[in-house]
C-alpha cells in the first residue's frame, strides 16, 4: 500500500508570505493603478446565469482574446486559474517519467521548483551568471523542461533575446522551453509567435500585473495546437470562472489603451523612484517590470521588512539572492503618492537603524557579481533608460 502524501512531498511547505495588514502593501507585484476599468464593469453588470452556470468547458472567448493579443490563433491558447495554474499543467504533462528534470537559472519565480515537486519532477537551479556565461550548464542532467522567466521576478532584469534563442536553437526535439513572460507587457519582444510554431517551446502570461485581475485568477499560455491540447488535458474543464474569463477577455482587447497608459505612467514612476533609491545607497538593480529590486537597508531583510511594514509600508524580503549575496527587498511601483510614502517611511527608518556599509555604496561598486545581473551603469538602467521596447536589456539576473 502507497503512503499518503507520496514520498518526498512533505518536504513541500504552504506557500506563505507575511500577508498581515498594511496600510501600503508594495509587497506583491500587483497593480498599484486598480483593476482595467472595463473587466470592473463586466463584473459591475453580472448577471445571474454568471454565476449560477459552469463556465465554458475552455473559455473560447479568452482564448479569442488572448490570440488576438499575441497575433495568434485560439488553437494556440491555453487557459489557466493564474500562470501558475498553466505551469502546473506543463509540469503535469511533461512530467512523471524516471530522469525527468527542470533546469531553471536562479534566483526566480519562487512557485517554479514547488510546483515541478508537486507533480514528481526534482529540479535544478542554475545560478544566472553561470547560465548566461554557458548556456549549456542549462542542459547539465538532461532535463525534460528549462524555465526561463523573462522579465525575472524577483530581480526585475531581463535577459537577452539572443541568448533565449540560443537555447531555442539548441533543444530542437527537446527538452521542452518555458518562457514564463507574466511581466512582458512592460516592455521587451515576446517569443509568442515562436511558440506558435515551435512545438518545444511553451510561453506563459498573467493578467494579475499589467491588467490588475490578480483577484481574478486568471492566466494563459501560447504553443503549438498539439502542445496546447497535451497541456489543456492536464488542466481538464471550467478551470477558469465565467466571470473572470469575461473580464479579463475585454481587459485583453483593451480597446481604450487604458493598460499602455498605465505602464507609461508605471515606468516613468519606476525610474523616478530608482533613482531616489539610488540617491539612498540602496542600488536598485535596472528593471523592466512593475516593480524594483534593491538592496536591504540593514542587511537584514527579513527585519526591515518587519519593522517598515510595522511602519505602514509593506516590501517583500528576499534574503541572500541581491547581487553578491547580499539580502533584497523587493517594491511594487505604483502611482507617484505611494512612492513618495514609501520614500519617506525608508528615511524614517533609516534616521532609526545604521544602514550597512554595503548598503551605502552603488552597485557598480560590487564589480562582477555572483548572480550575473546587470548594474545600472552598465545597463543604463537609470532615469531616461532600461525601459519598456528595450528587448534584452541589460546583459548579466519572477
Amino acid at each position: 500500500m502507497s503512503p499518503f502524501p507520496r514520498p518526498g512531498y512533505e518536504k513541500l511547505t504552504r506557500y506563505l508570505p507575511d500577508r498581515s495588514p498594511v496600510e501600503l502593501d508594495l509587497s506583491d507585484n500587483t497593480n498599484m493603478w486598480g483593476p482595467h476599468p472595463d473587466a470592473l464593469a463586466v463584473l459591475r453588470n453580472a448577471e445571474p446565469d454568471d454565476v449560477r452556470r459552469y463556465p465554458d468547458l475552455y473559455a473560447d472567448d479568452l482564448r479569442e482574446a488572448a490570440a488576438e493579443r499575441a497575433g495568434v490563433t485560439p488553437e494556440n491558447i491555453t487557459t489557466g486559474c493564474g500562470s501558475d495554474d498553466v505551469l502546473d499543467s506543463i509540469f503535469k504533462a511533461s512530467g512523471g517519467a524516471e530522469g525527468d528534470l527542470v533546469s531553471l537559472a536562479a534566483p526566480t519565480f519562487s512557485m517554479t521548483q514547488p510546483l515541478a515537486r508537486m507533480n514528481g519532477v526534482p529540479s535544478r537551479a542554475v545560478m544566472w551568471e553561470d547560465a548566461l556565461h554557458d548556456l549549456d550548464r542549462l542542459l547539465e542532467g538532461d532535463p525534460s523542461v528549462i524555465y526561463i522567466c523573462r522579465p525575472n521576478n524577483p530581480t526585475g532584469h531581463m535577459v537577452p533575446e539572443e541568448w533565449v534563442q540560443a537555447i531555442i536553437d539548441r533543444c530542437q526535439g527537446g527538452p521542452l522551453i518555458i518562457v514564463d513572460e507574466a511581466y512582458i507587457d512592460y516592455g521587451g519582444t515576446s517569443f509568442a509567435l515562436q511558440a506558435a510554431e515551435n512545438p518545444g517551446l511553451v510561453v506563459t502570461r498573467t493578467l494579475s500585473k499589467a491588467f490588475g485581475l490578480a483577484g481574478l485568477r486568471v492566466g494563459w499560455g501560447v504553443g503549438t495546437p498539439e502542445t496546447v491540447e497535451a497541456i489543456d488535458k492536464a488542466r481538464g474543464p471550467y478551470k477558469v470562472a465565467l466571470l473572470s474569463a469575461k473580464a479579463a477577455a475585454v481587459a485583453l482587447r483593451d480597446e481604450a489603451g487604458w493598460v499602455d497608459n498605465m505602464v507609461a505612467e508605471c515606468t516613468r514612476n519606476r525610474r523616478r523612484a530608482e533613482a531616489e533609491l539610488d540617491r539612498r545607497g540602496l542600488a536598485p538593480l535596472p528593471s523592466h517590470t512593475n516593480f524594483m529590486f534593491f538592496r536591504a537597508p540593514t542587511g537584514d531583510a527579513v527585519e526591515d521588512a518587519r519593522v517598515l511594514r510595522g511602519m505602514g509600508v509593506g516590501l517583500r524580503p528576499f534574503p541572500q539572492t541581491y547581487p553578491g549575496g547580499w539580502d533584497g527587498m523587493r517594491c511594487s511601483v505604483g502611482p507617484w503618492s505611494m512612492m513618495e510614502t514609501m520614500l519617506t517611511t525608508l528615511d524614517e527608518y533609516g534616521a532609526t537603524v545604521e544602514f550597512t556599509e554595503a548598503s551605502q555604496r552603488n552597485v557598480e561598486d560590487i564589480g562582477p557579481t555572483s548572480a550575473g545581473l546587470p548594474t545600472r551603469s552598465a545597463s543604463g538602467g537609470g532615469p531616461g533608460g532600461g525601459g519598456p521596447g528595450d528587448g534584452g536589456g541589460g546583459a548579466a539576473s519572477s
